[in-house]
């Protein structure tokens, strides 16, 4: 009845951020994230709605697929429209028709990929749009001013994220200023958000197993409610990425989500190692949508994790 589906949608409605961990199997296991805004069935892939909207799909036909949760950018949300421009019109939820959980990325990936002319100081990254060129000033504050202002419901630190290879002197350079601008979105995030609002840290490291520990241990201490995995899927190869996400992940807190970023390609793997939250990049809704899964919406296939 109408009236029982109101009920079920009330009891997925939590005041608060937390993450249950149900069941474990090996490494995978399974879990729900509750949010005001509704719970995320783990493990999860999440559509990438790049600039407040998943492309060829209307919302509606987003959450037939399952998905309980999409993601905002926020490099290209805050060159176009710009976020106090959404602010202003009522919200990223809002503006993109979308009621249920919505994450954003920093925007540090595509300051440090899509910019022609950027310059990395100890304060943030300056980089010149790929708009109309104007010059733009990213610090973790400025971050995590824009993610609030979009009113995502998980956000993300702002972090560098250095192409694979690179030597380990550079690496542990740049996971250290990701590790120190993590305190410093932190304390912005406690200044600007709102109730049940969530900020992950992000494990960087490249390649490297000390570092990739290291990076966790200092995230660790700082503490956040859940823990991203960056600065992969940037030419490393699947393999390299396997291996670094399976001496990563086991070392990571049972209690709290952990969301591998950038990567979708494979819905099984990354699972198995004990992930809960992958991006699925538009290429693949694009190849997925020209090759169905042959399940109908709102169903999963048995033993493949649900769509994000």
């Amino acid at each position: 009845s109408r009236a029982a589906r109101a009920q079920r949608g009330a009891h997925a409605l939590s005041e608060t951020f937390g993450f249950t961990l149900n069941a474990t199997d090996g490494g995978a296991r399974t879990g729900v994230v509750a949010t005001p805004r509704g719970e995320i069935r783990t493990p999860a892939f999440m559509p990438v709605g790049t600039a407040g909207t998943v492309k060829a799909m209307l919302p509606e036909h987003v959450r037939a697929t399952g998905a309980d949760i999409v993601l905002g950018n926020t490099y290209h949300l805050m060159l176009r429209p710009t976020a106090e421009r959404v602010a202003a019109l009522g919200g990223l939820h809002k503006f993109m028709n979308w009621p249920r959980p919505i994450l954003t990325d920093s925007g540090g990936f595509q300051v440090m990929s899509l910019s022609k002319l950027r310059k990395l100081t100890e304060d943030g990254v300056s980089f010149q749009s790929h708009i109309d060129g104007s010059r733009h000033m990213l610090t973790p504050e400025r971050s995590i001013e824009i993610q609030c202002l979009l009113g995502s419901d998980i956000q993300m630190q702002l972090d560098e994220c250095p192409a694979i290879p690179i030597e380990q002197t550079q690496a542990r350079e740049s996971m250290l200023l990701s590790a120190r601008w993590a305190e410093r979105s932190k304390r912005a995030f406690e200044e600007k958000s709102q109730p049940g609002q969530a900020l992950f840290g992000i494990v960087q490291g490249a390649n490297y197993e000390d570092l990739r520990r290291e990076s966790l241990n200092r995230l660790m201490e700082i503490d956040f409610p859940g823990y991203s995995i960056g600065g992969l899927a940037v030419g490393e190869g699947r393999e390299e990425m396997f291996r670094v996400l399976e001496f990563t992940c086991p070392h990571m807190p049972n209690d709290k989500p952990r969301y591998l970023m950038g990567d979708g390609a494979d819905p099984v793997w990354p699972p198995r190692t004990g992930l809960d939250e992958v991006r699925r990049h538009q290429h693949q809704e694009r190849r997925i949508r020209r090759r169905p899964l042959a399940a109908r919406p709102g169903q999963h296939l048995p033993g493949e994790p649900r769509l994000f």
